[in-house]
This record gives C-alpha cells, structure tokens and sequence, in this order.
C-alpha cells in the first residue's frame, strides 16, 4: 500500500468566499506566501499551482516561494507548445537541483480552447496531447543520457540536444496528470507517476482505477501509476455551517458567469463529466460530495462539505478503493488548509496506520 499524500491548491488568481467576485482577496506575494505557510505547516506534500490566463505565472511563482518554505513541493504544470521542451527540461532540473527535489510536473493539455486560441497554440485536442507525449519523452531523454540527444517526432526534431544541469530527483521529478478524456488515459499510463481524477461515486472511480491499471500494463507499468483525486472541501465544526459556507459561494454567480463555463470548457471531457454528474445526482452525488460549485468554476468542481468525522469518512471511502493522493482546495485557502490539518488529517492518520508522515 503506497503512503498517503495531500497537495494543496494555491489561488493565484485571488481569494474568494463568493465566486460571483473571485478576487475578494487579490493576488499578491502575501497571499501565496500565507497559502503556502499553511499548507506546509499542516502536513500538505505538494502546492498546486494554476495556470489560467487570470492566474500569476506558475513558474515565477513557485521558485519565489520554496525561499521560505522548507519541504513542500511545487506542482508545476507543463502545457504543450508553451515551452520549447529543451528548455523545458533545463527549467526543470535547474529548478530541482536549486531546491533540492522540491518540483513535480502536472501535465495539462489545455481544457479551454478559447484560451488555448486566443493565446496562439494553434493546436487542436489530439495534436496538443501529441505535442505534450513528445515533451514529456524529450524532457527524459535529456535528464537521463549522459550524451547528446536525436530526437525525431511529428512536433519537434532534435540533433545533439544536450542541457547542463543534471536532474536532482532520480530517475525523474514526479508526473501528475489529470483528465478525463482517452488522450489523457493513454498519456497517464505511459508516463504519469498518479492520475488523478475529478470528484465522482466511488463506484466510478473504482472502476476508472481497474481501467487505468489495464492501460497502464500494456507498458508495463501497472504497478508504477498510483492515483489520486482532484477535489474541494469545506470543513467545519458543525455540518450545517460548512453548508452555508458552501452555498453562499455560488448565491450570488450571474448566468453570464455561468454560462461561460459551460462554453469556454465545452469541449473538455473532464467538464462534461462534471456537467453530467450534476445531472445524473443533482447537487449531491453522496451525502457529503456536492457539485453546486461546477456552475461557477470549471475543472474539478466537487466538493467534500461536512463536519471533520463527514469529511474524513468520506476521502477514507476513495482511500479505501485504492487512491493514496489528494490534492484539496478550499476557502479561504491558508484558513482551510489549517483546518484541515487541525480537524480532519488527525482522523485520516489514526484510521491509516504507517501510510501518512507526523506532523
């Protein structure tokens, strides 16, 4: 059994307790730094940094904030045709070799395809998932051979392609990838180090595992992808206030707001599933799993509501099925983070014996 994992999620764009004026707290170095401090101080792994087109740059970012941190990892994520992947690859190790192995990937080939546009990638789904494969094997070769790299692909061609810093975790930082469609699926059988899914039942997760470990065995790597879960959570003493807080997060989103999630992210087919659920279950898909956020944040809009023995209950039920990672959001991040780690990793560490580290 793998050893339990929490990342956290870092809000560049702003905080908020009310979608409907996502930047009620701004962005700024203070925020991200009492964001980090929180997650770090309460037993959280790995930040999660976004990279929307409103979001600070996630690479600028994270370097500024392993300077005062001492252990968590920054999850970083890798776009297709952003960065040349040489350059890729000599970001990387630079990176891991100043913080001593505090980076991992997070492979994201775009859910928005009017950002995707509007910001030059000329790519359309399948050939983004193309380019991102290529980077992701370019980015190993250079890490892993001690020579000069020849590389010939469908996006990028290299001849003697070499990069200074050795990489410092070994054989290579860890892979995260999350998404819903078959592109996605393949990608994270060859490469990732976990998959991580959106909110859904436990049955379906259960049986996305199974199919993930079969895909992953046509490379032999069945027992090198682990899995995780991509969620919110509002965690409270009491059930009813984590409700309110919960409700009033979406009480004031316009239709306009809304309406540009179902269309900017139409094609996604992580959103789809989302869209679905909430069809399928309503606002509920357990007694504690909501979907009432998916009108107003696109991605991975499930949130886990409850008091601290709801919530623990409810992650130890996806813990139980076989996914060791979590990475949370919640609101105010650095307030729910503390929360967290105050009131409901206690109860995760007591029922899981020897798989999460002390605090």
């Amino acid at each position: 059994m793998r050893d339990l994992e929490f990342g956290w999620f870092l809000p560049t764009r702003g905080d908020t307790l009310d979608y409907a004026v996502p930047q009620q707290i701004p962005p700024s170095l203070d925020l991200f730094e009492r964001v980090v401090k929180a997650a770090e101080d309460n037993g959280f792994e790995y930040i999660l940094l976004p990279v929307a087109a409103a979001c600070w740059d996630a690479w600028l970012t994270s370097a500024l904030l392993t300077r005062n941190t001492k252990s968590i990892k920054m999850l970083v994520a890798a776009r297709p045709s952003y960065i040349n992947p040489v350059l890729m690859a000599k970001m990387i190790a630079t990176f891991d070799q100043l913080t001593e192995g505090r980076i991992s990937i997070n492979l994201i080939a775009g859910q928005n395809e009017v950002e995707n546009e509007a910001e030059g990638v000329g790519l359309d789904k399948d050939q983004r998932y193309e380019a991102m494969e290529e980077e992701v094997e370019i980015c190993k070769a250079l890490w892993s051979t001690q020579g000069k790299v020849d590389y010939s692909g469908k996006h990028y061609n290299l001849k003697q392609a070499h990069i200074g810093p050795e990489i410092y975790q070994k054989p290579f930082p860890k892979f995260y990838l999350g998404g819903g469609s078959s592109q996605a699926a393949e990608l994270s059988a060859k490469h990732s180090d976990v998959h991580l899914f959106w909110g859904d039942s436990v049955e379906r997760i259960e049986k996305n595992i199974l199919e993930m470990q079969a895909l992953a065995a046509k490379y032999g790597r069945e027992d090198q992808i682990g899995f995780g879960m991509r969620l919110q959570i509002i965690c409270r003493k009491e059930e009813d206030e984590a409700w309110e807080v919960a409700e009033g997060l979406v009480r004031n989103v316009t239709d306009e707001q809304k309406d540009v999630i179902k269309t900017h992210f139409a094609n996604s087919v992580a959103n789809q599933r989302v869209r679905q659920l909430a069809e399928e279950y309503g606002k509920k898909i357990s007694p504690n799993m909501w979907t009432g956020l998916t009108q107003a944040r696109p991605g991975a809009g499930v949130v886990i509501v409850g008091n601290p023995e709801q919530c623990a209950k409810t992650l130890q039920d996806y813990i139980d099925i076989g996914c060791h990672s979590f990475c949370l959001s919640g609101y105010l991040h650095d307030e729910e983070a503390k929360r967290f780690g105050k009131w409901v990793r206690p109860l995760l560490f007591e029922k899981n014996k020897g798989r999460m580290k002390a605090i």
